[in-house]
C-alpha cells in the first residue's frame, strides 16, 4: 500500500475493486469490479460475468451484494459501502437502494447505462433510503481498463472478419 492509498481509504478500496475488474477482463467479460466494505474491512467481492454465466444478473455489484448478504445473514446492508469501478446501471442502483447501502463510491461514468449522472439520477428520487455517493475515484484507471478491453475486442473481431476474406 502506498502512502497515498494508506491515507485515502476510497482509493485503497477502489484499487481492490480494480483487481476484481481485472479478473473479469481475463475471462473476456466487461471489466467491472466491486468490493463491499463494512467497518473498514472488505466483506465481499464481485466481478462481471454475464457472458460466461448467461444471466443478466451477473453484474459485479449484484454478485458482491449477494455475497455480503449471505455473510451478514441479512438482506440489509445499511452499514456497508460499495466500491465499484463503473457507474451503476438502474438494476444495480435499485438493488443498492433496496439493500439500504450506506455509501456508494465509483470510478468512471457509464454513458450508455449509468444511473447516477449519465442517463438519469435514480438516487435523487424520493425513495425512503438515501445513499451517500462519491464518483470519479480512480476514474482514469477504470476508463483505461474498459478502453483496453473494448479495443482488444474490436481487434479480435477485425482479425476474425479478415480470416473470412482470405
Amino acid at each position: 500500500m502506498t502512502n497515498s492509498t494508506r491515507n485515502n481509504p476510497d482509493e485503497f478500496f477502489m484499487l481492490e475493486a480494480l483487481k476484481e475488474a481485472e479478473k473479469a477482463f481475463k475471462r473476456a467479460e466487461v471489466p467491472v469490479g466491486c468490493v463491499i466494505v463494512k467497518d473498514g474491512e472488505i466483506i465481499a467481492r464481485g466481478f462481471n460475468h454475464r457472458e460466461n454465466s448467461n444471466t443478466v444478473f451477473s453484474h459485479a455489484e449484484i454478485i458482491a451484494m449477494d455475497k455480503a448478504c449471505k455473510k451478514l445473514d441479512s438482506w440489509r446492508l445499511d452499514d456497508c459501502e460499495v466500491y465499484v469501478t463503473l457507474e451503476p446501471c438502474v438494476m444495480c442502483a435499485g438493488a443498492m437502494i433496496q439493500a439500504r447501502i450506506k455509501r456508494l463510491v465509483y470510478g468512471s461514468t457509464e454513458p450508455k447505462f449509468g444511473s447516477h449522472q449519465s442517463i438519469l439520477n435514480l438516487f435523487e428520487y424520493p425513495f425512503n433510503h438515501k445513499i451517500e455517493i462519491k464518483s470519479g475515484v480512480l476514474a482514469a484507471d477504470s476508463s483505461r481498463l474498459l478502453k483496453r478491453f473494448f479495443q482488444e475486442l474490436r481487434e479480435q473481431k477485425t482479425l476474425k472478419n479478415n480470416d473470412f476474406m482470405l
